[in-house]
């Protein structure tokens, strides 16, 4: 193996290391699988406007997340079943996210009290209430496999709290599972429920258009992260950077934004914020970084992107995320609106 210089280069050593259960279930997007490769290729069609001749010797990637101070605004995403990955498994990605001064963030799949109240008791300091998902996308991958959680594996959340096993199945075995979990009348309401529960601040999570990040305001949420399930649910919804914009405007500044999906570069990170987004979260090359090498893959996952975002600042001639706005990117948008006459 030579030497890692990207964060996309982890995914070809997962393949090789990985059951091909386990890399299909953390690689495959739903159905045509579109969705999956515009998450990716619409942050190429975004072009920079860099400024020059500004002093960049001192550069400040620091920010806050609902109150807490993290050293960059790059995150770790909820993705389920780490322990597919690497033995660790989230222990090692919690262990490296605190090594970087960054967060990574706790899924509530199922709404119920036990599990709030379990992650008041553990110390978590929100909740990110994952709203996309009443039914599973159909992920044909896991369907050919018969996809199934390893023997050696269980849902940990749900430990204790009587809701079942795991079976195989006459396509895929989670898919089957979690149709039986998952409570589909979930709704607007449950979120003010949730707020009832618990002072825990609330991030939705699966929010796309303007209509819902209004929703989503008027709900009292603490934050919107914008996120098409990985491009694992609906597929032939937008990627997430170019749904990014439509949410920001909606939400008029009242709460944060933040997006999930695509990200492999530091200069994602930096179109992200200059649409508006407040930070981003990063899931795959996590998962696949940790599967390649465990805590030490995830702590150089959260390096590269890091040392990428800052450099990225730097040639774009930003010292202070608050420098980073709108008129640093091009989008399609912009290259299609007819210009004004002078």
């Amino acid at each position: 193996m030579g030497e890692i210089t990207n964060v996309m280069e982890y995914q070809a050593i997962a393949k090789q290391k990985l059951p091909k259960m386990a890399y299909d279930y953390y690689n495959s997007g739903a159905e045509d699988e579109w969705t999956l490769k515009e998450n990716r290729e619409a942050f190429s069609r975004i072009l920079f406007r860099p400024r020059i001749l500004i002093d960049v010797s001192k550069i400040d990637m620091t920010t806050t997340v609902l109150g807490f101070k993290i050293s960059m605004p790059i995150m770790i995403a909820p993705t389920a079943m780490q322990k597919m990955a690497h033995p660790d498994g989230e222990y090692a990605t919690a262990r490296a996210a605190s090594a970087a001064g960054t967060i990574m963030v706790y899924k509530d799949r199922k709404v119920v009290e036990q599990l709030v109240r379990r992650a008041e008791r553990a110390g978590f300091k929100a909740i990110a209430l994952t709203v996309d998902t009443p039914r599973l996308g159909r992920r044909e991958a896991d369907i050919k496999n018969r996809f199934v959680l390893p023997p050696f594996l269980t849902l940990k959340n749900f430990e204790g709290l009587d809701l079942g096993k795991m079976d195989q199945a006459n396509d895929s075995g989670l898919a089957s599972y979690v149709a039986g979990q998952i409570d589909r009348t979930l709704s607007w309401k449950d979120v003010k429920w949730l707020q009832s529960i618990t002072t825990l601040p609330i991030l939705v999570k699966g929010v796309i258009t303007a209509e819902d990040a209004r929703l989503a305001v008027h709900s009292g949420a603490a934050g919107i992260i914008v996120s098409n399930h990985g491009a694992r649910q609906l597929d032939y919804v937008p990627a997430t950077i170019s749904a990014l914009e439509e949410v920001v405007n909606a939400t008029q500044g009242r709460i944060p934004v933040y997006l999930d999906g695509g990200v492999r570069r530091g200069t994602d990170v930096f179109k992200a914020l200059a649409l508006g987004a407040a930070g981003v979260f990063v899931g795959r090359p996590v998962v696949f970084a940790l599967a390649a090498e465990g805590e030490a893959g995830v702590r150089n996952v959260l390096r590269m992107l890091r040392d990428e975002f800052e450099l990225t600042m730097a040639l774009s001639g930003c010292t202070s995320l608050a420098e980073i706005n709108r008129s640093h990117v091009l989008t399609e948008g912009d290259r299609l609106r007819p210009k004004p006459r002078l």
